[in-house]
């Protein structure tokens, strides 16, 4: 019989969502939501930049040598510099004047559970932790899980509705913390996109070519049109709606679905 767990917690400042809908016991699925979100917290103990104590803010002062931080850190910050070089320098971790891997950090931990969830024989679920989502099989009676991307200026709409299963979903905008995206060759914040939707194959990297994009300005949407294997959708300043032509939208996005 199939079971469903919805679970809603308050983790590395965000709420994050965990959908579990698994032909197993009820007690196995609370278990699985126990190690998704004992994972998450213990992500945000190494990277929080809010927190002094954490290894990222100690490496930073330099108080840390970078081999004596936790194995993750390396991980992180090689797939960074990575990253800085596939985005033509625009996601950049030391852009805002200190070292923050935010941008790949929140999507690289909800992957990395939802990779751990089906190692652990979990074949249906979905994780959001604000709007960075992944997705694998669907959910119960479905063929596909229905992803809502925020309307950027209307809190309690969507954009668009997609359907998607073995998938990230990454959105990164300016319109809950404002211009926090810096263009790293100017130094200064960026306000012609308004939203930026990244869909592929794995989240971390969705979620560093969301902000990229957002940090390139217009010039953002090309890019994101010649990245090979990734949709996207765009929202500007000025209200304009774009969408590559092979985004999964739902045929009926009217219809309820979980986001």
């Amino acid at each position: 019989m199939t079971h469903s767990l919805v679970r809603v917690e308050h983790v590395m400042g965000m709420a994050v969502s965990l959908d579990l809908d698994d032909d197993r016991p009820m007690p196995d699925l609370e278990r699985l939501a126990d190690g998704v979100f004992a994972w998450l917290r213990t992500v945000d103990e190494i990277f929080s930049t809010y927190r002094p104590e954490s290894e990222i803010s100690r490496l930073a002062r330099g108080e840390l040598r970078r081999e004596e931080c936790a194995p993750e850190v390396g991980e992180v910050l090689d797939r960074c510099a990575e990253l800085w070089d596939e985005t033509d320098g625009y996601f950049d971790i030391n852009a805002g004047g200190r070292l923050d891997p935010s941008g790949y950090v929140k999507g690289w931990a909800v992957q990395r559970a939802c990779d751990r969830l089906l190692e652990a024989g979990s074949a249906n679920h979905c994780l959001n932790a604000g709007g960075d989502i992944f997705v694998r099989g669907a959910p119960l009676g479905r063929e596909k899980w229905r992803v809502g991307i925020r309307h950027p200026w209307e809190a309690m709409s969507v954009a668009w509705v997609l359907e998607v299963t073995d998938t990230a979903v990454a959105t990164s905008g300016t319109y809950e913390r404002g211009l926090h995206v810096v263009d790293p060759f100017t130094g200064r914040p960026v306000n012609d996109l308004r939203s930026v939707t990244v869909v592929g194959p794995e989240l971390g990297t969705a979620d560093a070519y969301a902000t990229a994009a957002l940090a390139m300005g217009r010039a953002g949407i090309d890019w994101l049109a010649a990245l090979p294997g990734h949709e996207s959708a765009v929202v500007t300043e000025s209200g304009e709606a774009l969408r590559s032509d092979n985004l999964p939208v739902a045929a009926n996005p009217e219809a309820s679905g979980r986001r």
